[in-house]
C-alpha cells in the first residue's frame, strides 16, 4: 500500500463547490424560501433554573398575522429509553425537552414556546405577548457546585449510571460515571523515582461555526414533511426530528443546504421539530433562523471541565504510572463528552499501571454538543502538561521523552484492544527534525510541544456512481461538504474509473434520494464514505470490463482495465484499447445504463496522532500573549487532497490556540451569559495568528485501500497543552485554568498584584 502510486489522489484542484461559495451564489440555510412561508420565533426562558406553572398564548394568538403557537404540549411527551444520535448521544425525552421545555426550564434561554406569523416583526411581537408564569428556583452553575451534597437537582429522576463510584443514591446530578484501568496503579506510583501532580481546569466554549443555525418546514396535505436545513448529517436530522415532533420517519425528507462551519455543533437539532409542528399545525411553510445571541445562549458549545491528573517516572524517563479523575459540563441534560476524555488521555503513551474515572455532571447550562474530537482536548491538556513537567524535572528534551514513552503497533490502546499500525512516533521525529524546533527564540519567548490522539470514527456510509453517455462521471453521497469533501469525493472516482477532474459531478444528496449515511463528522467521510464510493466505481468497472468483453467476444477474465481504459490480456492483443468515454457510449447497444452502489460499515477505523510546535511570546507589563509560530506535524495516512488536509490542521490548530488563550463563557450569578456574540467572545481572527505551518506525516491505514485517516479532529487535540507549555517556558510559571488571558497571566506572574 505505501508503494501504490495514484494518478489523482494526492493532487491539489479546486474544489467543486468554490466557485459558487466566492462569487456568493451558495445556497445557505437561511437562504431558502418557499411561496406562503411564515416566519417562526422562539419564546425563551428568563430564567437559568424555574419551574413552569402555566403558559397563556391568547394574546398571541389573537395578534394579526399569527398563524400558530406552540408549546410542549404540542409535542409527544417522549420516552426516557429511547436514544439517537451517532455522536451526541442523548435520550429522545431530553432532547425533546431540549428544544422545547416542558416541566421546567433548565437553562437561560431554553425555548418555552414558539410562534409562526405572516412577518418576522409579527411573530417577534407575539412571542412577547405570550404570558408564562414561572417559579424561579436556585441555579447550579459550576461542576463542584453540582456535585456537591445538597446542590440544586435539576432532574428529580437521575441517579447516577455506569460504573459504581463513591456516588450520592438518592437524586443527583453526576450522570454516569465511567473507569478504565490496566495494572496495578499504586504499585505503578511506587515503582517511580518523580510523581508530578496537578488540577485543570478548562472552560465551556463554542465551536464558533461563522452560519447561525437555520431551516425551512413544510408539512403537505399528504403529511409529507420537507425540511431544508444547516446541518452535518441529514439522515441524523430526519431521525431526530421525526422523533421530537410526532412524525414518522419515513415522511420525513432532509435537504441539507451548503453549511457555513459545524465542527460538531450541528450534528442534533434545535428548531427543526418546532418548525414541523409550526407548519403542521398552520399548513404553511415555516422558516425560523437564530440570531447569533440565539446561538451563543441556546446552542451546543463544548464542556467546561475540571480535572485531576498525576503522572509517576523513573528516572530513565519511562513512565510507570497514571492516574486521573475527570469531571465535565453536559448542559442541563446528560452527554458530556467525559467518556472520550478518559478513552484518549493516556492514548499516546506505553503506561503499564493506569487509571482514569470520568464524570458526567448535569447544571443549568445549555446542553453541550460536539466539538471536534469532542472531550480529548481536555484530557490532552491534563496529560502532556504533566508529561513537559515531567521533562523538565528529568532535565529531557520534551519530544525525547515523548519518544521513549511513545505507543506503537501492537501496544494495548486505552480500551484494551492492540493498536494497529500507527505514525505517532513519526511525528515525534518529524517535528524534532523540523526547522521550528531548532530555530532560536527571542526576549520573552517560550517554546512547547504536545501531542495528542483520537481515536476516529466508522458508523455506516453510502454512495452512488453513474456513468453517462459523454464519458462523465456523477457521484452522490448523504455526507454535506464541511472541509471539502466533494473534492475528495471526485478524486477518489477519477484514481478508481481513470477519468479527469472536470469530468467528475459529485453531489450532495437529500435523504430521499441516496442510501442511508451518517452525518459529516468523527473524521470519518473520507475515510468510510469514500470507501462506499471506491466499491460503487468497482462495480462499474466490473461492468465496463464485461462489456469490453461482449465488444471484443472475449472472455471477461481476458479484459483488464488500466488507467481509464479496457486492455486486452491473456492473447486478445489483437483487439485496440478500449476508453472509458468509447464504452459509455455504446451503453444503449450494450446492455444499457452502467451505475454502481455501495453501503459499507467498515470493519475497523484507524487512530491518528499529532505533534504541535508552539512559540509564545508574552508582555510582562500587560499579561498579553502572542503566538510567533506554530507547527502542526499530524500523520494523515494519505492526504487524498493535501491542501485541505492542511487546511483542516490549520483550522483546528487556531480553534485550539483560540480556547488556550482567550475564548470562554462568562456567566452572572443568575446563570446569564454575558458574552453572547464576537465582540466579547474572544476568538482569533487572521491577525491574532501567524501562519500555521504543517508537516504531513503519512504511515498508511492497513484498513484504507488508500491508507487514508480521518484528520478532522486530531488537530484540535493538543494545543491546549501546546499553547499552555509554551506560556510555562515563556514565563517559568505553570498555569492550570485555561483561557491564559492577559489578566490571568499577569495574576500568575504577580500573585500579589
Amino acid at each position: 500500500m505505501d508503494d501504490r502510486k495514484f494518478n489523482f489522489v494526492g493532487t491539489r484542484p479546486i474544489r467543486p463547490d468554490g466557485v459558487d461559495k466566492v462569487t456568493g451564489r451558495a445556497n445557505y440555510g437561511a437562504d431558502f424560501n418557499l411561496p406562503g412561508m411564515l416566519q417562526g420565533v422562539v419564546l425563551r426562558s428568563p430564567h437559568a433554573h424555574a419551574r413552569i406553572v402555566s403558559i397563556d398564548t391568547t394574546a398571541a394568538l389573537a395578534l394579526p398575522g399569527v398563524k400558530a403557537v406552540i408549546t410542549a404540549e404540542d409535542l409527544p411527551d417522549l420516552p426516557t429509553t429511547a436514544t439517537g444520535g451517532p455522536e451526541s448521544h442523548v435520550s429522545f425525552r431530553d432532547l425533546s425537552r431540549n428544544c422545547m421545555a416542558r416541566e421546567k426550564a433548565l437553562y437561560h434561554g431554553q425555548p418555552v414556546a414558539a410562534v409562526a406569523a405572516t412577518r418576522l416583526e409579527s411573530a417577534r411581537r407575539a412571542a412577547e405577548l405570550i404570558e408564562v408564569v414561572y417559579e424561579p428556583l436556585d441555579a447550579v452553575l459550576e461542576i463542584e457546585e453540582a456535585m456537591a451534597a445538597g446542590a440544586p437537582i435539576l432532574h428529580e429522576d437521575m441517579r447516577t449510571g455506569g460504573m459504581p463510584g463513591d456516588l450520592p443514591d438518592g437524586p443527583t446530578n453526576i450522570a454516569s460515571r465511567i473507569e478504565f484501568s490496566r495494572g496495578d496503579v499504586e504499585a505503578g506510583f511506587a515503582e517511580a523515582d518523580i510523581v508530578v501532580e496537578r488540577k485543570f481546569a478548562t472552560p465551556m466554549v463554542h465551536q464558533g461555526y461563522i452560519e447561525p443555525h437555520a431551516c425551512v418546514a413544510r408539512v403537505g396535505e399528504d403529511e409529507q414533511v420537507m425540511v431544508w436545513c444547516c446541518t452535518q448529517g441529514g439522515f441524523l436530522v430526519r431521525e431526530l426530528t421525526a422523533a421530537v415532533a410526532g412524525v414518522e420517519a419515513s415522511k420525513v425528507k432532509v435537504i441539507p443546504s451548503e453549511i457555513g462551519g459545524g465542527f460538531g455543533g450541528k450534528t442534533t437539532v434545535y428548531m427543526e421539530p418546532l418548525a414541523v409542528v409550526l407548519s403542521r399545525k398552520a399548513q404553511r411553510p415555516v422558516k425560523m433562523v437564530m440570531s447569533r445571541e440565539e446561538v451563543f445562549r441556546t446552542t451546543g458549545p463544548t464542556s467546561g471541565s475540571r480535572m485531576h491528573f498525576k503522572l509517576g517516572a523513573k528516572r530513565d524517563g519511562r513512565i510507570t504510572a497514571a492516574w486521573a479523575s475527570v469531571a465535565m459540563e453536559a448542559g442541563a441534560f446528560s452527554g458530556s463528552p467525559a467518556g472520550a476524555a478518559a478513552m484518549t488521555a493516556f492514548g499516546p503513551y506505553k503506561i503499564p499501571h493506569t487509571f482514569i474515572e470520568a464524570h458526567d455532571v448535569v447544571l443549568n447550562k445549555p446542553k453541550v454538543a460536539a466539538y471536534r474530537a469532542p472531550g480529548a482536548p481536555m484530557g490532552a491538556f491534563g496529560t502532556e502538561s504533566l508529561v513537559d513537567e515531567l521533562a523538565l524535572e528529568l532535565g529531557m528534551d520534551p519530544i525525547e521523552l515523548r519518544l521513549l514513552n511513545a505507543v506503537e503497533e501492537g501496544d494495548p490502546t486505552p480500551v484494551g484492544p492492540a493498536y494497529p499500525r500507527i505514525g505517532f512516533k513519526e511525528t515525534l521525529e518529524e517535528a524534532r527534525s523540523h526547522p521550528h524546533y531548532q530555530a532560536e527564540l527571542g526576549p520573552n519567548q517560550g517554546r512547547g510541544v504536545a501531542s495528542g490522539y483520537w481515536f476516529n470514527a466508522g458508523m455506516q456510509s453510502s454512495a452512488n456512481v453513474s456513468l453517462h453517455p459523454d464519458g462523465s462521471v456523477v457521484v452522490a453521497t448523504g455526507n454535506p461538504d464541511i472541509g471539502g469533501w466533494r473534492a475528495s469525493m471526485a478524486l477518489i472516482t477519477c484514481e478508481e474509473l481513470g477519468v479527469e477532474y472536470d469530468q467528475v459531478r459529485p453531489l450532495v444528496l437529500d435523504t430521499d434520494s441516496v442510501g442511508f449515511t451518517d452525518l459529516t463528522g468523527g473524521s470519518r467521510t473520507t475515510v468510510v464514505t469514500g470507501g462506499a464510493i471506491i466499491e460503487a466505481c468497482a462495480q462499474i468497472v466490473e461492468e465496463l470490463r464485461s462489456r469490453a468483453a461482449v465488444i471484443w467476444g472475449v472472455e471477461v477474465d481476458d479484459v483488464s482495465w488500466e488507467e481509464g481504459r479496457a486492455v486486452p490480456r491473456n492473447g486478445a492483443a489483437r483487439n485496440e484499447p478500449l476508453t472509458i468515454q468509447e464504452l459509455a457510449s455504446q451503453t444503449g447497444a450494450t446492455g444499457g445504463p452502467i451505475t454502481g452502489s455501495a453501503s459499507i460499515v467498515p470493519p475497523a477505523v484507524a487512530p491518528t496522532f499529532g505533534t504541535h510546535i508552539c512559540d509564545i511570546e508574552v508582555d510582562p507589563e500587560t499579561g498579553r500573549s502572542t503566538v510567533v509560530r506554530y507547527t502542526v506535524v499530524q500523520d494523515v495516512g494519505k492526504a487524498v487532497h493535501p491542501s485541505f488536509v492542511e487546511g483542516q490542521m490549520q483550522g483546528g490548530a487556531s480553534q485550539g490556540i483560540g480556547w488556550a488563550l482567550n475564548e470562554e463563557y462568562l456567566y452572572d450569578a443568575e446563570g446569564t451569559m454575558e458574552n453572547p456574540g464576537f465582540l466579547d467572545y474572544r476568538m482569533p481572527v487572521a491577525s491574532d495568528l501567524p501562519m500555521i505551518e504543517t508537516a504531513i506525516v503519512e504511515v498508511a491505514n492497513p484498513a484504507h485501500p488508500y491508507g487514508a485517516r480521518g484528520v478532522g479532529e486530531i488537530p484540535i487535540v493538543p494545543p491546549l497543552a501546546t499553547v499552555a507549555n509554551a506560556m510555562r517556558a515563556a514565563t517559568g510559571v505553570r498555569m492550570t485554568e485555561l483561557p491564559l488571558s492577559p489578566p490571568r497571566v499577569l495574576e500568575a506572574l504577580d500573585p500579589q498584584g
